[in-house]
């Protein structure tokens, strides 16, 4: 990999009762709709296993380089599903970014 390949990472929980249709229709159009957006790659949705935080949930997805980066912030189809669902339907979140320490 090169050293301009970008790791991203968001953990989060979400609004919806656990194991509801909501959660489910929430995980699948996230996927639908963010591996259209070109540049995404290894995109994959996760549950978490883990006691020693209170997120339910991670996506993960890697991209060659900032500018395909900045590109899929900046898509049309992130910014909408940040607005009309993630911001509505997600209670708490993290997000890493991450590029190899050494290259």
């Amino acid at each position: 990999m090169s050293q301009e390949w970008i790791l991203h990472t968001v953990v989060f929980t979400l609004k919806h009762e656990k194991g509801s249709v909501e959660e489910e229709q929430f995980l699948a159009d996230g996927e639908s709709i963010l591996t259209t957006i070109p540049g995404v790659t290894n995109f994959k949705v996760f549950r978490q296993v883990s006691q020693k935080n209170s997120y339910d949930f991670g996506l993960h997805m890697e991209f060659s380089g900032q500018s395909e980066y900045e590109a899929y912030n900046n898509h049309p189809a992130h910014t909408k599903f940040v607005q009309e669902r993630w911001l509505t339907e997600v209670e708490q979140f993290l997000e890493i970014d991450y590029k190899e320490y050494r290259a």
